[in-house]
Order: structure tokens, then sequence, then C-alpha cells
């Protein structure tokens, strides 16, 4: 794939380098089923939610909120405007247990994508967000990344995939990047972080692949506090140039508490005295420019 990077964001495309700081995975709107009474679908929330992230130094947002779970494209791009973070909103589908009913919508999921990336009503989407299963590729997960890989090869868009709490990472790379030959640098595995098997961490960086480590600030999990020794450790090993980090906002109750700019407050100043600046930064500014940059084909 050759051609201009360009990073696609709500209110258009633009230069991966004017990215800066940047949320890798996070949620302004969310609504699912397995959620109740946990929604975030207040515009007015997420707008103060974003100027709390801006406040703390942060110029980016990526929303992985997938098609059918209240992504709120439209508002995206009012609130981006409005604040002037940069936002990108993503297309896909998460796993079949989010939603009430999928119903013709995978009938052509691969259009859908498409659609959803390239069409000509904005605001488009600049990722493909999927998911797998709890330790394996379940046939929904199959179905998805398929289409995923389908849409990629059609549009160029960079595919950032859920594992269900960080398992199944080598299955996916094989199905994504060995069987359906997406390139490593095209895809984002999220929630690394849930599954702090240090061994198993390192042999999916040797893929290649970017590596998502984001809701770091469940205090009562034992990921939080190995999150720290993971990263020094995949950073030791040569592979600090493909991590990125999120905030994963997923419900009302987080919106605050912590919210998005916990990772700009709180996780980056600990990350800074234990890797040193520079690589911290290159987490935050450098990765994600490169992560979500593409040559988009349409």
């Amino acid at each position: 794939m050759t051609g201009e990077l360009k990073v696609r964001t709500v209110l258009g495309d633009m230069d991966p380098a004017e990215l800066g700081v940047t949320n890798a995975h996070d949620h302004l709107f969310f609504a699912s089923k397995l959620l109740p009474g946990q929604e975030l679908d207040d515009p007015e929330a997420a707008m103060e939610q974003l100027l709390r992230f801006r406040a703390a130094g942060g110029t980016a947002l990526v929303q992985w909120t997938p098609h059918g779970l209240g992504r709120r494209m439209p508002e995206l791009a009012r609130i981006s405007r409005e604040t002037g973070v940069h936002l990108v909103g993503a297309t896909g589908l998460h796993r079949a247990e989010h939603y009430a009913a999928l119903g013709g919508l995978v009938d052509d999921l691969a259009g859908v994508f498409v659609e959803d990336l390239t069409g000509d009503t904005a605001p488009r989407a600049g990722l493909i967000k999927v998911a797998g299963a709890f330790h394996t590729i379940d046939a929904h997960a199959r179905l998805t990344m398929t289409a995923a890989a389908v849409a990629h090869q059609e549009t160029g868009a960079p595919i950032a995939v859920h594992l269900e709490l960080g398992t199944a990472a080598l299955e996916t790379v094989d199905l994504l990047c060995g069987k359906l030959e997406i390139s490593p640098d095209k895809v984002i595995l999220g929630h690394l972080n849930r599954n702090p098997d240090a061994p198993l961490q390192r042999k999916i960086a040797e893929t290649g692949v970017f590596l998502g480590f984001d809701g770091p600030s469940r205090a009562n999990h034992a990921t939080d506090w190995r999150l720290f020794d993971g990263l020094e450790a995949l950073v030791e090993a040569g592979h600090g140039g493909q991590i990125l980090l999120g905030g994963d906002t997923t419900t009302a109750a987080a919106r605050f508490q912590p919210g998005a700019s916990y990772l700009l407050t709180t996780l980056a100043p600990r990350l800074t005295k234990l890797l040193g600046g520079d690589v911290v930064t290159a987490m935050l500014v450098a990765n994600p420019a490169r992560a979500f940059a593409t040559s988009w084909l349409k």
C-alpha cells in the first residue's frame, strides 16, 4: 500500500504528525445491553469529559465504539469541532453478546464497513473495530474479522480488535495476518493488559502488531499493578514503538471516575518515572500517529 498517509478523523483526513497526544482507545458514547443503566449517551457529559482530557494535555481521542452501539458519529463531529480535540470514529462490530439483535446487519458486513469508512455521508469512520471471544475465535468473530479484512483491502483502514479479557491474541494474529493476509502494522490488539502474561505478550509483540494497553484504572484488579512491569519488559525487549495507551471508559459511572484524563494525569507521569519521558511520549504521540494512519484507497 503506497501513497500519502492520513488519519481519517470525524472532521476529515489529517496529517498524522498533527494528531498529537492521543488516547488510543476510549469511548465518549457507548450503549450495550450488557451494561444496562450505564449508557454513555449524554452529549454534554461527553463534552465535559473531552474538555478535561484536553486540559490535561490531550489533543486526540480514538473512539472504538462500533456499529450499532450508540457511537453517535454526528455528535462526535460536533464536539470535536467545539473542543478542538481530534476524534477518530469506528465502524465494525463487537461481540454478538452486546446486541439485542443483529438482524440483517451481518448479511453484507464488509459493505457496511466500507460505507462507514468511505461513503459520501460525513462523518466517516477511521478504523474498523471487531472482537474476539474468550480464549478463542468463535464463528461470530471469524465472520466479523473476515469482513474487516475485506473492508481493509478495499479502503486501507486499520483494524482494531477487542480481545476478550486479553485472550486469543495469537489466534487473532494468525487469522488476520496469516490467513487473511493483513499487514501486522495495520492491526491493533486491545486489552493486552487484561491478560498480564509477560512471555505471551512478548510473543504477541514479535508478530509486529500494535499493542493496546487500555483501561489502566481498575485498581481492584491484578492487571493494574502488573501493567508497569509488563510495559517495562516490552520496552526493554525493543517493542516500545508498538505500544498504545488508552482509557477505555465504557460506563457512565467511569466517565469522571477516573475518566479519559486519568491516562495523562496519573498513568503517564508514573510511566515517565519508570521508562523515561521520550518513551512515554512515543507511546502517546508517535505510535498512535503510525497506528491510525494509512494510505486511504477511497
